[in-house]
């Protein structure tokens, strides 16, 4: 309707109508801002939420749906077992703990050892970290009632001889470790800020294809980000297609006269069935983004640059791109990532940046 009326009008029309719509939002917002209720009222009229509402609420249905058939990876299984690990490095540690959320977690675990789609590096991790739960809590009518269901639970696992991991374990084992464990640290702060300061957002590449393993690497040291009870609410999308990478890239807006030369793109997309309450439905930003920056500077390292594509709240976007990837409905696009070999005659953004008390205020 509105390329229609950008046809049929003429422009200065079109310019009045608009800023005509823009100081009558004006108005509204100033009564809307007033009260909770008002702008309750607002936003039945304005949908700029709605898409992410209807998201969310999917996402509350798709996660209790999980807790029944256990797929691939299972949101409250990696909330409670890390939940647990942090009972078990407390100090001092209590005689005592998860007490709350103890039965659950095993009945999770019940469904989950018994999975045969669940990661074998989370049966693990949970196993190890639910037995070193119980070879340490004392025992009260609720932990050995949860003792002897995991028992049996614990019988049934057979772990993979093939588990690997990069972080650092004692012994074989998936659980709580010591900070000294850790391998020293030996980047100074002078290479970091270099890497940084190389980490630029390239808009121009060579004509080169972007092989998938470099990406693959990089984006495995990515997901070691923070992320809120370790849940990992996103994953990468990947596509070294050109064509479709550019198709992709021009749903968004500000990629006009360079999307078409990018080799290829990652969609950031998070994951709503990860939560059971609206309350958590921001984490797939954070931590969605919070992994992306890791893999943009890792991919730095491998000679890969990159450009994050900001992906704003428009609903003939979200339209276009649900076309060209398949989204579940409450997976929701966090950004979008252009990636490829940079053009050593393309040129970059000054983008000069706040500093000192323009970005850190002492509040001490």
């Amino acid at each position: 309707m509105k390329k229609l009326f950008n046809k049929m009008l003429p422009k200065y029309i079109i310019l009045f109508l608009g800023r005509l719509i823009l100081k009558l939002n004006v108005c509204f917002l100033s009564l809307s801002s007033k009260k909770r209720f008002f702008s309750n009222i607002y936003y039945l009229i304005n949908s700029g939420f709605s898409n992410e509402h209807q998201a969310v609420i999917k996402g509350r249905k798709a996660y209790y749906k999980s807790l029944k058939d256990i797929g691939v990876t299972c949101a409250l299984l990696r909330r409670n077992t890390h939940r647990l690990e942090k009972g078990l490095i407390m100090r001092p540690r209590r005689s005592v703990f998860a007490e709350g959320f103890i039965q659950e977690t095993i009945d999770c675990y019940k469904k989950a050892i018994a999975s045969k789609s669940l990661d074998e590096n989370e049966k693990k991790w949970a196993t190890d970290v639910l037995d070193e739960y119980f070879k340490t809590v004392s025992n009260t009518s609720v932990t050995l009632a949860a003792r002897e269901l995991y028992e049996k639970a614990r019988a049934i696992y057979k772990p993979c001889i093939q588990q690997v991991s990069i972080i650092p374990t004692v012994g074989s084992d998936f659980k709580p470790y010591l900070y000294k464990e850790l391998k020293e640290n030996k980047i100074s702060f002078e290479n970091l800020k270099s890497l940084f300061i190389h980490r630029r957002s390239v808009r121009w590449y060579r004509d080169q294809h972007v092989p998938k393993e470099l990406v693959q690497k990089a984006a495995n040291i990515a997901t070691l980000a923070p992320s809120a009870c370790n849940r990992q609410p996103y994953r990468f999308l990947f596509c070294n297609n050109n064509e479709k990478a550019v198709a992709i890239a021009r749903c968004a807006g500000g990629t006009t006269g360079f999307a078409e030369n990018l080799p290829a793109i990652i969609t950031v997309v998070g994951d709503l069935s990860s939560f059971p309450f609206e309350r958590d439905r921001h984490l797939i930003y954070i931590d969605g983004s919070l992994a992306a920056m890791q893999l943009m500077l890792a991919l730095e390292t491998l000679g890969l640059s990159s450009c994050a594509i900001n992906w704003p709240e428009v609903r003939s976007s979200e339209r276009e791109i649900r076309k060209i990837i398949k989204l579940k409905d409450y997976e929701r696009v966090v950004m979008l990532i252009a990636i490829g070999y940079a053009d050593i005659d393309g040129g970059i953004p000054f983008s000069q940046k706040k500093i000192n008390e323009k970005i850190l205020e002492d509040i001490s």
